[in-house]
């Protein structure tokens, strides 16, 4: 059985594993099945189904994706906001995530990098 997210936190950790090992069905697993991925830049990717085709295409190139520290978790009740920074300091990548009936925790919206504007 895939290891589920019991905390909003553990999202990102299990998309690193998962991505690592090259599992786009594990990543996808992450999303509930209507959710929204800001990604690739400049579009949106939408439902599970088309997140994990998406991810068997980026997967492909074998990238290697490092663990980040989380930025603090903003819960109210079942939504969770979470975050990480990225190590180049341009930004930051920003979900939010649901509770499950199950006490879970899927993505909804995911913005994998947003970039500060330069003046």
């Amino acid at each position: 059985m895939t290891e589920k997210a019991m905390r909003p936190e553990d999202i990102t950790r299990l998309f690193v594993e998962r991505s690592n090992a090259g599992d786009a069905a594990g990543v996808a697993a992450l999303y509930e099945e209507d959710a929204v991925l800001a990604y690739p830049p400049g579009s949106q990717t939408i439902g599970r189904e088309a997140i994990r085709e998406l991810w068997e295409k980026v997967l492909a190139g074998r990238p290697h994706f490092e663990a980040e520290e989380p930025l603090p978790t903003l819960v109210f009740g079942d939504i969770a906001l979470t975050s990480t920074p990225p190590k180049d300091g341009s930004g930051a990548r920003a979900q939010v995530v649901r509770r499950q009936p199950d006490g879970s925790w899927l993505r909804v919206i995911d913005q994998p990098e947003f970039v500060t504007p330069t003046a």
